[in-house]
């Protein structure tokens, strides 16, 4: 694997842990594109990330929900 792809990960993993979110998986895929007749690898980069939110809701609210787990 390329050392600029781990780097680019590393950049985007930062830029979406400044704005709050916690990275909680990452792949990153690198391959010879199939589309293009270039020499030159490519990679696409899944990450998931989680963020809590505070509710605006009173608790008594939340007992009504429907998709609420009890």
């Amino acid at each position: 694997m390329d050392d600029d792809m781990l780097a680019d990960q590393r950049r985007l993993v930062e830029l979406i842990e400044a704005e709050g979110w916690d990275v909680t998986d990452l792949e990153l895929s690198a391959y010879d594109s199939p589309w293009a007749d270039e020499d030159d690898p490519e990679a696409t980069v899944t990450i998931t990330a989680r963020r809590p939110y505070e509710s605006d809701s009173d608790d008594e609210d939340d007992e009504d929900n429907p998709f609420r787990l009890k």
